[in-house]
């Protein structure tokens, strides 16, 4: 038997780390506000491809997976959760603005395979709709710094902003804006000469290509940029950066500016960003986001509902966290129960346990291959229970760590534990 590629089972240990992953996430979307949503996995595929969603040209687009009903309509596995967001949204046009939603759940890509990407994968996304202040750009970067700290992962996070890129390809003369920002948007990965490679294949000329690398390098900045910037786009860019950079300083976020950060969806129109693991053999990016103005809108009609938002990935965040965790937990259990002749009398006690919340279970096995089991799962306790316990009223919690035995009482136990 095999796997289809690209895909995984996920062990108890690894779906244990996970569950914490996402627990911690749920928390931090909710401290900010935000409430959750959940929609299909499987969209129309003229939904998916639609110019103002991932775009005919996008990587993701290329990626998609597809499929067709048994009414021959075409279909497509979500790529990610901001087109289905887009979709709800255009169907609901009632809802209350803002609105601020957060969803998690599986998503898929037809992609390349390396450490931290997969072609099934979990996303978490939060996002504001209908708040066109540069404050909802700032506070969804807000929520990424505050994720990272709840899981205890340094990250360095880079912000850019789709007009002054957008402003920058006038300024230089390039109509086929969409196809230099895939190729721009490559530079981390493929360094200059990999993207110069790039937009030569996609038919840019020298002058053209000499003329984007004067105001895209590693050195940029936003100061230096303006010294040199006259298209008004760009300068918008530049001014909402600084909007979003003053408010970050006031909420005590540090982030990066990275004038070659792109992010290759074509629907991204304003703040653009990522999030990047330091010190990490994990080199994809842990989250990433910006503002999608147009999407939800053209999903309507011709019209503007402003939207800006973000995505933890799963995947990544969890290679990034078992290069840091030695021994993963195998289990949540708390206490494994080893009846010695006592089986119907440990019934009772694992259930008072389980009423006090502490995650119990019991064993049919013999006291040594029970306490093997238990210290192979690294539960950390082990009630033992004997006619000779049960004639005292009592138990004995063996602590599996250190090998301490303790004659207790069951209500003894639930305080102890």
């Amino acid at each position: 038997m095999q796997l289809a590629k690209g895909v995984c089972d996920i062990e108890p240990s690894e779906k244990i780390l996970k569950n914490k992953v996402v627990d911690r996430l749920r928390k931090t979307f909710e401290l900010y506000g935000f409430s959750p949503l959940e929609t299909p996995l499987i969209e129309r595929y003229e939904t998916l491809a639609s110019k103002f969603a991932a775009g005919e040209d996008s990587d993701a687009l290329r990626e998609t997976f597809t499929l067709q009903d048994q009414g021959k309509r075409r279909l497509g596995l979500r790529f990610d959760l901001t087109v289905p967001l887009a979709r709800f949204m255009a169907m609901n046009p009632t809802i209350k603005m803002p609105f601020k939603r957060f969803e998690m759940g599986p998503v898929f890509r037809d992609g390349p395979i390396r450490a931290g990407r997969v072609r099934q994968f979990w996303q978490c996304d939060a996002d504001i709709i209908g708040n066109s202040s540069m404050l909802a750009d700032a506070e969804c970067l807000a929520v990424v710094a505050e994720g990272f700290i709840k899981l205890d992962i340094p990250v360095t996070i880079k912000v850019n902003n789709r007009k002054l890129l957008s402003g920058i390809l006038t300024q230089c003369n390039v109509n086929k804006k969409q196809d230099a920002i895939i190729a721009i948007d490559k530079l981390d990965k493929i360094g200059k000469t990999g993207v110069q490679k790039e937009l030569r294949e996609r038919k840019f000329t020298k002058k053209q290509i000499d003329a984007i690398f004067t105001f895209v390098s590693s050195r940029a900045t936003i100061s230096s940029l303006k010294k040199k910037l006259t298209d008004e786009e760009a300068l918008e860019g530049i001014k909402e950066l600084e909007e979003v950079f003053s408010y970050l300083k006031q909420m005590n976020v540090k982030v990066d500016f990275d004038v070659a950060l792109a992010r290759g969806l074509a629907y991204y129109t304003g703040t653009v960003f990522e999030a990047f693991a330091n010190k990490s053999k994990v080199t994809s990016s842990l989250s990433a986001g910006g503002r999608w103005d147009d999407m939800i809108g053209k999903f309507i009609g011709d019209k503007i509902v402003p939207a800006v938002g973000l995505s933890f990935g799963i995947v990544p965040i969890m290679e990034v966290l078992k290069e840091k965790t030695k021994l993963l937990e195998k289990t949540k259990t708390q206490v494994y129960v080893l009846p010695i002749k006592t089986e119907n009398e440990c019934l009772g006690i694992v259930q008072q346990l389980r009423k006090a919340g502490i995650n119990s279970d019991i064993s049919d096995k013999s006291i040594s291959k029970g306490l093997d089991y238990a210290d192979a799962l690294g539960i950390p306790y082990v009630l033992i229970v004997g006619k000779r316990e049960l004639a005292k009223k009592k138990v004995t919690l063996k602590n599996m760590k250190t090998g301490k035995e303790e004659l207790l009482t069951v209500n003894q136990v639930i305080k102890k534990l």
